[in-house]
């Protein structure tokens, strides 16, 4: 069977950790230095349920309420990575607004999106709840998973299940085996 190519964008707030989960998943290394980002691309095999898949990760810009989202970000996605921190309430709000503009551009009801509460490892800092994602998540009917790419908790969790997210999207029925999403 050949690998089913599948692009991800992952979006948010600046400094919410995008990079550093992008980083981690296909370098499988913390990156703590801080550059922010114009726009990276990623690439990696992974492999899920049995089928290997070419990954694009778009590793984009921070945006925040005022950005306009380029074009591109709405054609040959399969899915959406959105980031904020748990320390940060603005990124929260930030994430909504994107989400918000996502679905205008792409005019779908609903697209495949995994919603990600970064920087678990900074549980003393936290300021927004795991019930406030997972509330959040519920109204997007997306999955919620909380992460750390310092320490790489559930960093391969996001990617893979959110290449399950796309195969329900398109149709196919998928077994999640999945510890790090919280119902």
């Amino acid at each position: 069977m050949p690998p089913k190519q599948r692009k991800i964008a992952i979006m948010g707030y600046r400094s919410v950790g995008k990079s550093s989960l992008s980083i981690q998943f296909v370098e499988g290394q913390f990156v703590d230095s801080y550059d922010p980002t114009i726009e990276n691309t990623f690439v990696k095999t992974t492999k899920v349920n049995n089928q290997e898949y070419d990954l694009k990760l778009v590793d984009t810009a921070g945006q925040d309420e005022y950005s306009i989202l380029p074009t591109q970000y709405s054609m040959d996605i399969h899915g959406y990575v959105l980031v904020y921190s748990i320390t940060s309430p603005k990124s929260f709000e930030i994430i909504q607004i994107i989400y918000d503009k996502l679905l205008d551009m792409t005019g779908k009801v609903h697209v495949p999106v995994v919603l990600v509460g970064n920087k678990k490892d900074l549980h003393m800092d936290r300021v927004v709840t795991q019930e406030e994602g997972r509330r959040l998540a519920d109204s997007w009917k997306a999955v919620f998973l909380e992460a750390s790419a310092k320490q790489n908790e559930c960093v391969a969790d996001i990617f893979h299940t959110m290449l399950m997210e796309i195969e329900k999207a398109n149709g196919n029925t998928v077994q999640e085996n999945n510890k790090c999403s919280i119902s």
